[in-house]
């Protein structure tokens, strides 16, 4: 095959793990490849954007190659010359210890096109993720990036940790906990101050990091009193101490906290982008999907006749979107059919969804329910009027037979069908058992319903002892109270932006109470029982 026919191999940077991070050109990338060959730390979010590639691991870890290098380049190389697009997908940035260099020779001695695609690296990123700026006027005029994966005294070394320890650059030590007490000391034996700080960052720019600063003298204790592990940063000298002062990660509001989203796939990385950019970890565990009806002869029908509707009564985002592509893809129609009706929307959300689609909502009740919407219409005379309820399979009862009490012609049809999701009690269980369960959120009934239908009763008992349970509204909340998990928090506005507020709230309101307690005000001893604290275990 020629030049002119083979694929292309491209060694792609995803970053330090937060997929945030990642490149404008590594998403054009992988949105265009067909084969991602992706290593053991590249977060499956991003993984996400190669929708019709195959995906093939080739992650090592100290103790276990999946895939040794020689395969890998091999692969690389077969692929690409069979016309494929050919991602490498390392973390940090492919030519700093990812043995990006290697592979961008066997594809140019195979004479196939390569380009590099540098990412940002983790030597950089999660120092600044902890407040540490690597190099500082006053403090540290360089930085030196190393590898300590090698053995520190063993002979024949490339690292010249003699030299490094003399200088007094920023050290920035990269997969070198499995060797730290090592590493420490042998700057020590070289000559660096048992004094000098150095700061080892855990889990790096994601929501669960963790860093430590401690004397070099001290270093491999405090780690191992702390229980710290890989993937780990150390950034050794002068800068590690500003960490203490300039570490911003652990100001916002949910940070480490551990939230799991139980809404459907489709819906849940809204609610987990809010989650994330107050620093929680969410856990996306759906307990429903969202799929069309068995039947669509009742939509379809109701559809065909939208002209003779007054009001079309839309109650969620997805009822919007289901009844909106039915319209499209088989009626081959658009939102000028719905001219001659009104069109309500419940919520915020649900007429910013009709928006998109070309619709300002005539009517949205101030409290986002369909009570609120019956109270609006109390006076109003519907005698006569027609309205069109395409909405859930599960809908609530209460809209239909208030407007039909109010004389009003409804038809009530299934745009979509929730069905019950019931996988990730094993998922749930396990945080459980780890005490790293602090919250889950239920948007709606159906998610409360299927959720706590994976488990027992004492199961139900442990996961409200242990989380928050935070509720989006007054219906969900009372579905929750029902099954057994009374909700901790509901939100004021009935909304994700109500529910993360809500959540926001409470957190900030129970640490401002522990440190209360840890830190009085009186000068007593603190009492670390805090019977009246903070729920969580």
């Amino acid at each position: 095959m020629s030049a002119d026919t083979a694929g292309k191999i491209y060694l792609v940077g995803a970053g330090p793990g937060n997929p945030g991070l990642l490149t404008c050109r590594a998403v054009e990338v992988l949105r265009r490849a067909d084969v991602v060959l992706y290593d053991r730390l590249v977060d499956e979010r991003i993984l996400g954007y190669a929708k019709d590639a195959q995906l093939v691991y080739a992650g090592k870890r100290p103790d276990c190659h999946t895939m040794p290098q020689e395969q890998i380049n091999e692969l690389l190389v077969e692929r690409a010359r069979g016309g494929a697009r050919v991602v490498r997908l390392k973390g940090g940035d492919p030519f700093v210890f990812g043995r990006g260099g290697e592979e961008a020779l066997a594809a140019r001695e195979a004479g196939l096109r390569f380009e590099v695609v540098p990412g940002i690296t983790s030597a950089l990123a999660v120092p600044a993720y902890a407040g540490i700026p690597v190099t500082h006027r006053g403090l540290a005029a360089g930085v030196t990036i190393v590898t300590g994966h090698e053995d520190p005294g063993k002979p024949g070394s490339q690292v010249d940790w003699g030299r490094l320890a003399a200088g007094n650059e920023t050290l920035v030590i990269m997969m070198g906990m499995g060797r730290l007490a090592e590493i420490a000391q042998a700057l020590l034996e070289n000559g660096r101050g048992a004094d000098t700080p150095v700061a080892v960052i855990e889990n790096g720019t994601q929501p669960g990091q963790r860093s430590l600063t401690a004397p070099l003298g001290e270093l491999a204790e405090r780690v191992g009193s702390l229980g710290l592990v890989s993937p780990a940063i150390v950034v050794v000298g002068a800068v590690a101490a500003l960490g203490e002062q300039l570490a911003w990660l652990p100001a916002r509001p949910l940070c480490g906290r551990r939230v799991v989203v139980t809404r459907a796939r489709a819906q849940a990385s809204e609610l987990s982008s809010m989650l994330r950019d107050y620093g929680a970890e969410p856990v996306e565990l759906p307990t429903i999907e969202i799929l069309p009806p068995k039947d669509l002869t009742a939509l379809d029908t109701a559809i065909g006749a939208i002209a003779q509707y007054d009001t079309i009564v839309f109650t969620s985002v997805n009822g919007v979107a289901a009844f909106f592509d039915r319209l499209r893809a088989h009626h081959r129609k658009d939102a000028r059919s719905l001219a001659k009706a009104e069109v309500w929307a419940i919520g915020p959300k649900t007429a910013e969804a009709l928006e998109a689609r070309g619709i300002v909502a005539e009517f949205v009740p101030r409290e986002f329910r369909a009570e609120a919407l019956l109270d609006a219409c109390a006076g109003d005379d519907l005698g006569g009027r027609r309205f069109l309820l395409p909405r859930a399979d599960i809908a609530r009862a209460e809209l239909r037979d208030g407007l039909a009490a109010r004389g009003a012609r409804i038809d009530e049809v299934s745009a979509y069908r929730t069905v019950g999701v019931a996988q990730h009690r094993a998922a749930v269980l396990r945080l459980l058992a780890e005490g790293r369960l602090d919250a889950v959120t239920f948007t709606s009934s159906s998610t409360v319903r299927n959720f706590v239908e994976q488990f027992s009763a004492g199961e139900v008992a442990r996961i409200r002892d242990q989380a928050v349970i935070a509720s989006i509204g007054p219906i969900t909340s009372e579905t929750a109270r029902e099954l057994g998990l009374p909700p901790t928090v509901e939100a004021a506005e009935y909304t994700l932006e109500g529910l993360l507020a809500a959540l926001v709230n409470y957190f900030e309101n129970a640490s401002a109470g522990r440190e209360r307690i840890e830190k009085p005000q009186d000068g007593r001893a603190a009492d670390h029982s805090n019977p009246q604290g903070e729920r969580r275990a």
